[in-house]
């Protein structure tokens, strides 16, 4: 049936703020822009030109017009195979990140977008 996750849609204030943080702090791709209409675009980013699921950055003013109880901010979860050096990127890059995390179950950290929102990083081998 299902096979790949597609898109993640993560409501933000400021697209425009949104995409830099992930194009410029955590190094994805552009991988579409398009206009939406008045100052709403259709945003998506990922992590590679190669990959398949994208995050969309999506006006959480659009959305709250539209569905207000859609707005809420997705729980994302996302992967590395390397995560001292990816904790370490963010950091310099100015990330506010969590404490790294070392659990029998893998190892971990939170961090946290430009309007707070709060993702996790957990490494995988």
């Amino acid at each position: 049936m299902i096979d790949k996750i597609g898109k993640i849609t993560v409501y933000v204030q400021d697209q425009d703020q949104a995409k830099e943080f992930w194009l410029n702090k955590l190094g994805f791709v552009l991988k579409l822009e398009q206009p939406m209409g008045p100052n709403v675009k259709w945003i998506e980013v990922g992590p590679s030109d190669n990959e398949f699921t994208t995050l969309v950055l999506y006006s959480k003013a659009a959305m709250e017009q539209q569905q207000p109880s859609k707005a809420a901010h997705p729980s994302v979860l996302f992967s590395t195979t390397d995560i001292e050096s990816a904790y370490e990127s963010m950091v310099q890059k100015g990330v506010k990140v969590g404490e790294m995390l070392k659990r029998p179950f893998g190892t971990m950290f939170t961090f946290f977008d430009q309007d707070g929102n709060e993702y996790l990083l957990r490494e995988d081998k």
